[in-house]
């Protein structure tokens, strides 16, 4: 219900002692004003017209064009995207948030969307209940509600390219850390594929397993996200522009629901936290968590972030992590050569050990069972996202991560 102060209201003026004042008027007094009364004036000829008053929000329609200018410079020079995050307004924008949030120990990206969702309800609620009442007034109440709707995706779309839509047009991840992608023989992705299956059965043993043999992490979620902002941190002395100074990531309570969309994690950039799904297989939490702190420190593109979490995960210190980071690599790398030659990849799985073999198979077991129109429209909806963000390939985008992995092989084989 909107409140309205009436169209003529009286105020009574009150003497030093709360009495009204019964002085006679002077000269100047006349009238109603006698007794300190102040009354409207209305005009001859009729009632006094409300002047209509334009909606002060009307200037927030101002940011669909300042955020189409920021992407499309963004987009024409990716220098300018760069240094906005690397290092410029982004990491001091970033971090700030990040700070602030990072203070609640919960997701707070997770609460504001139950709030959003709540919201959208009651308002919609609301917008039909008064299109009900207001029979003579539909088109102004559907028009004012129409405006704010657009004043809030303004909103939405100018914060939204601040925190990661100029983002994706910096630099690729490459070209800054010095690694030359370039096409690769199936010899070459061979090998990788079974570097990456030594290494992981090298991790492997060793590690915690549950009841049922398949590994779990053995450290409760506060330290394993302790980890994961060490291992990014440290990244910071071979890349630079891998900026250190975030919080950890963060759980998410509804993690079922995210797996029946198919997610392992997430990065809101409205709040600037890195929030990881925690009903998936232990096996992949770790890598998980370092790549969405990678989207946290500026690198938005999916594969970007995906060898980024590699790279943490190597530098962790920590088997499990190492694990989960050399898994996440193996199943990219082992994918694309099953799509060159399926025998070579299928000679590869052959020889992984049991454990990894079973890790695996609890893996696809486990998303398996979420398969359905859910995980589909998820699935396309994330792959029209990263598409209008310049990932042309869409999901298929997560795959060209063996370039960068083939691209660091080589350049460890160099002398």
């Amino acid at each position: 219900m909107t409140l309205r102060f009436p169209n003529e209201f009286i105020i009574p003026c009150f003497g030093l002692h709360g009495k009204i004042s019964k002085k006679k008027p002077g000269p100047a007094q006349t009238g109603p004003g006698q007794y300190g009364i102040i009354k409207k004036t209305v005009k001859k000829g009729g009632p006094a017209l409300k002047e209509k008053k334009k909606p002060k929000r009307l200037w927030l329609l101002v940011l669909y064009p300042v955020s189409f200018a920021l992407t499309a410079l963004a987009r024409a020079d990716a220098g300018f995207a760069e240094r906005y995050a690397a290092g410029g307004p982004y990491t001091a924008l970033s971090r700030s948030v990040n700070r602030l949030t990072s203070l609640a120990p919960f997701s707070v990206a997770e609460a504001a969307v139950c709030a959003f969702l709540a919201a959208a309800v009651f308002f919609a609620l609301r917008f039909a209940v008064r299109m009900v009442r207001r029979k003579g007034r539909r088109t102004a109440t559907a028009g004012r509600f129409l405006l704010n709707l657009a004043c809030l995706a303004g909103v939405v779309l100018f914060l939204f390219t601040l925190a990661c839509g100029i983002n994706y047009s910096r630099y690729p991840f490459a070209r800054t850390c010095g690694l030359k992608v370039q096409p690769s023989s199936k010899a070459e992705l061979t090998a990788l594929c079974k570097n990456l299956a030594g290494d992981a059965d090298r991790q492997r043993a060793g590690l915690k397993t549950d009841a049922h043999s398949v590994m779990e992490l053995g450290t409760d979620f506060p330290q394993t996200a302790r980890t994961a902002q060490k291992a990014l941190d440290a990244l910071e002395a071979d890349y630079p522009f891998l900026r250190s100074g975030y919080g950890a990531p963060k759980p998410v309570f509804f993690s079922r629901a995210l797996s029946r969309c198919n997610v392992t994690g997430m990065f809101f950039p409205f709040t600037f936290e890195a929030n990881v799904n925690t009903d998936v297989p232990d096996y992949t939490i770790p890598a998980t968590m370092c790549h969405e702190l990678t989207h946290l420190r500026g690198y938005m593109r999916e594969e970007e972030a995906n060898f980024v979490s590699y790279l943490a995960c190597r530098k962790s210190g920590s088997r499990a992590f190492r694990y989960s980071g050399d898994m996440l690599a193996f199943v990219y790398a082992s994918n694309a050569l099953y799509s060159a030659d399926a025998g070579a990849a299928d000679a590869v799985l052959a020889g992984l050990s049991v454990g990894v073999r079973r890790d695996l198979a609890a893996g696809s077991a486990y998303w398996r069972q979420f398969a359905g129109p859910v995980a589909d429209v998820s699935e396309s909806v994330n792959d029209r996202y990263l598409k209008a963000n310049r990932q042309s390939e869409g999901v298929k985008s997560y795959g060209r991560m063996v370039d960068l992995l083939l691209a660091l092989q080589r350049k460890e084989k160099t002398p």
